[in-house]
């Protein structure tokens, strides 16, 4: 510390002292100086020193300051710094320079210890012009004077005293041995004495410490001591695992027989911090200096301080170890500064300017302000973005939050399994991005993907009725202050459970069968299939189905006799009707499931031409027995071919097409089987013509050629689809009534009669050409066997 001998008297501190003149630059020419905008710099006076902050932006990399006063202009070089008071800071995770002036700087004006004039002058050079711009600031102290402060800046360390300090009652023995050393200098000036441990150097005058870097001032009422750091006549001790650097000097003067003499023994913590569990740690010796005691603590960051429990509110830690006080500064401090960085990860590392205050109490009640500034730094530290899944399955789309994103980094690239989408849409986009702030410096992102975008990813697990949707997320991540991208993945699965095939609702309509089916959102899964058409608007209007699909629903109604039934259990009180729907995979067009309505049907006429080549037909004969009897006396040409079932009207017949009399006419297209109901004992059968019958009914079968590969007339008939029949009523005196052909199953019009027409011959005709022999094969699927339920052959 700081020890005015008893031997000063009062009047001797007044003494001023002049230490020289710094460095003078001598421009060659006259300098204007600029004006410099205000939203490029920053000056604010602090308890005892002037801050000045510029954007390195305006600044270029390399600016230079230089003090003016009187004498000239003084630039201010790196050890020149140290020397007179003057700190420079590159900040470039603010992009900024910080200068740090002390009030007793070099070059500053100063009125009675109260009043300090800075004249700082920055020099730029912009497009390879050098340009000066002048900074004037005026500061007075915030808080009094102590009377010792010590303040260890981040390159030097200086002292000031004032001259109100009580002398001491008697010299330590120590001390006697210095003053005898001072006593036998013939000096009539001021010198100084360094001293480490037990090492004892030579004085020097003033003059030669200024060499040296050491830096003697005398104000009105202070006298101030400043060195840089790791002078030779410095000393690093270690305190409890802390590394402290000192310094002890002692100035005196003699003027005759009288000695004046200040013992200065000054000490820093140069503890260069640490990082544990969030915080920077710095530690100093709770008492620096042996016989103080502490008395106050104050800290903050950027030069606010506040008294230790304000900190502590905050969130710093204030803890006194092993004589030594831990002062922790947690990463969220405010007036921290922090940067991203990438290194193949993403990372962030914090930067503090700590300025910590300690205020100690002597044995004589002397009291001395101890500061530090220090830059303290984390380590790079992984940064903590993360993502989470918000995603709602009612909702059918992705929702994605990638969150604790950094203020210094964007979002400037994503692609949705590998598929690279705008991070900003300017036109219409089925994917929506939305930035989100938070007050801690951080932000966040919401990604939201419907299921049904092309880029997602949809798979159903048929064994485990489960459907997956997945998404594969690359977030590019970028530093504004480095092109480096980093690129944050994130798989996203969202799955739908009891995922089965849609089931419709069936009704059995008079004229039909109804089907009805509400919509879910992942019946696209499957097809809808008709056999093996699936089913479209085109088909439907094709067939002659009735279907309305919307967004709600899917609603079909199938038409008696329209394609795609099978009918069994024909009789003549009514029949049923059968429709079945497939579902179908949509990616392996397997067969899954299927819906299959029977309904209960009546028909006053119809006729079947079934894929196995039987015909079926149920026809009113009311005609043919106007002459009297019954319909069971009615017969096909083959008198043998009796109906299977009667009333009083109706007769059901089935019988093959290769029986039962049955002709045979081919086309270029369609094959042709024809057969006659009549009421007549006898008849004349003539090939290809009837007649000498009075009343009669015709049944005809219509099969496409193009479905059928071998033709059998006696053993087997296949057809890839179902005939067209017709029912024909003959009136007398007319010819055969052709019109009106029907599905594969329909009722008739009213009878008819038509005129006689010849016998058929007892075997069909050959349909391959008169010399062609009998066809023996006819190939067809079995999907609508229409007769499966009748007696095969009964009528052969």
């Amino acid at each position: 510390m700081l020890v005015l001998d008893s031997a000063v008297t009062p009047g001797a501190m007044s003494v001023r002292l002049s230490f020289g003149v710094a460095l003078v630059l001598f421009l060659s020419s006259p300098v204007r100086s600029e004006i410099i905008p205000d939203e490029v710099h920053h000056m604010e006076c602090h308890d005892r020193y002037l801050m000045i902050a510029a954007d390195l932006s305006f600044t270029g990399n390399n600016p230079r300051f230089v003090a003016v006063d009187k004498k000239g202009l003084h630039e201010l070089t790196k050890p020149y710094q140290a020397k007179c008071g003057y700190s420079i800071t590159h900040i470039h995770l603010l992009n900024l320079v910080e200068l740090r002036a002390s009030f007793f700087s070099c070059h500053t004006e100063n009125i009675n210890d109260q009043v300090f004039m800075f004249n700082i002058h920055l020099i730029t050079m912009h497009n390879e012009v050098e340009k000066i711009y002048a900074l004037n600031k005026t500061c007075s102290p915030s808080v009094p004077w102590s009377p010792r402060e010590v303040t260890c800046e981040a390159n030097y360390i200086e002292v000031s005293l004032g001259n109100e300090v009580s002398c001491r009652s008697r010299l330590q023995r120590d001390e006697l041995n210095s003053t005898k050393v001072m006593q036998s200098s013939v000096a009539s000036d001021w010198q100084v004495m360094f001293q480490r441990a037990d090492e004892q150097m030579l004085p020097m005058n003033l003059s030669q410490a200024k060499k040296q870097g050491y830096m003697f001032d005398f104000t009105d009422g202070r006298l101030v001591f400043r060195t840089p750091y790791e002078q030779p006549e410095c000393l690093l001790v270690q305190e409890n695992g802390v590394p402290v650097e000192m310094i002890h000097a002692t100035l005196f003067s003699k003027q005759g027989w009288i000695v004046l003499m200040v013992d200065l023994v000054v000490a820093c913590s140069m503890y260069p911090g640490s990082y544990e569990n969030g915080y920077v740690i710095w530690k100093t010796p709770e008492i620096l200096f042996p016989g103080f005691h502490s008395t106050k603590i104050n800290m903050g960051l950027n030069g606010n301080l506040v008294e230790q429990q304000a900190a502590e509110q905050k969130g710093y830690t204030v803890e006194v170890k092993d004589n030594t006080i831990d002062v922790g500064i947690p990463n969220t401090a405010e007036g921290g500064y922090r940067r991203s960085f990438v290194v193949d990860h993403l990372y962030e590392f914090y930067t503090f300017c700590l300025c910590f205050e300690q205020v100690l109490m002597d044995n004589n009640g002397i009291e001395t302000t101890l500061r530090f500034h220090r830059t303290l730094m984390t380590p790079l530290l992984p940064c903590s973005v993360y993502t989470e899944n918000q995603t709602n399955l009612e909702d059918h789309k992705f929702t994605v939050y990638v969150g604790d994103v950094p203020e210094d980094v964007e979002l400037t690239s994503i692609h949705l399994n590998g598929h690279e989408r705008q991070v900003h849409c300017t036109n219409k986009c089925s994917h929506n991005i939305t930035r989100v702030s938070y007050h801690n410096n951080t932000h966040g992102y919401i990604l939201e993907v419907p299921f049904d975008d092309p880029v997602a990813l949809c798979q159903y697990l048929e064994e485990e009725s489960v459907l997956q949707y997945s998404l594969d997320i690359n977030y590019t991540l970028t530093v504004k202050t480095q092109s480096k991208p980093y690129y944050h993945l994130a798989s996203i699965v969202a799955t739908f459970t009891d995922v089965s095939p849609p089931v419709f609702d069936v009704d059995c309509l008079e004229t039909g069968i109804s089907f009805k089916l509400g919509h879910r959102p992942f019946d696209f899964l499957w097809e809808i299939f008709i056999g093996s058409e699936p089913l479209t608007a085109e088909l439907a209007t094709h067939r002659g189905y009735f279907l309305s699909n919307n967004s709600q629903s899917l609603l079909l109604e199938v038409p008696l006799f329209t394609d795609g039934y099978e009918y069994t259990e024909i009789t003549l009180g009514g029949f049923f009707g059968t429709f079945t729907i497939l579902m179908k995979n949509a990616g392996t067009s397997v067969a899954q499931t299927s819906t299959e309505k029977t309904c209960p049907f009546s028909s006053n006429e119809l006729i079947m031409c079934s894929t196995d080549g039987r015909i079926t037909a149920v026809v009113d004969v009311s005609l043919v027995m106007s002459h009297g009897g019954l319909a069971m006396g009615t017969k096909l040409l083959d008198k043998r071919c009796r109906p299977k079932e009667t009333d009083k009207t109706r007769a059901l017949f089935s019988f093959p097409v290769s029986s039962c009399g049955t002709m045979v006419k081919i086309g270029r297209q369609n094959v042709t089987y024809i057969n006659e109901i009549s009421y007549q004992t006898s008849l004349n059968v003539r090939s290809g013509f009837l007649d000498n019958a009075t009343e009669r009914v015709g049944v005809q079968c219509t099969y496409p050629l193009s479905g059928l590969y071998l033709l059998f007339s006696k053993i087997r008939f296949e057809s890839d689809s179902v005939g067209v029949g017709k029912i024909t009523h003959t009136l007398p005196g007319a010819g055969v009534h052709t019109s009106g052909l029907r599905g594969p199953i329909r009722s008739t019009a009213l009878p008819q009669t038509v005129p006689a027409t010849k016998k058929p011959p007892s075997k069909p005709a050959l349909f391959m050409g008169a010399d062609q022999p009998p066809a023996q094969f006819f190939k067809v699927s079995k999907f609508y066997n229409y007769a499966r339920n009748y007696e095969r052959g009964e009528y052969l």
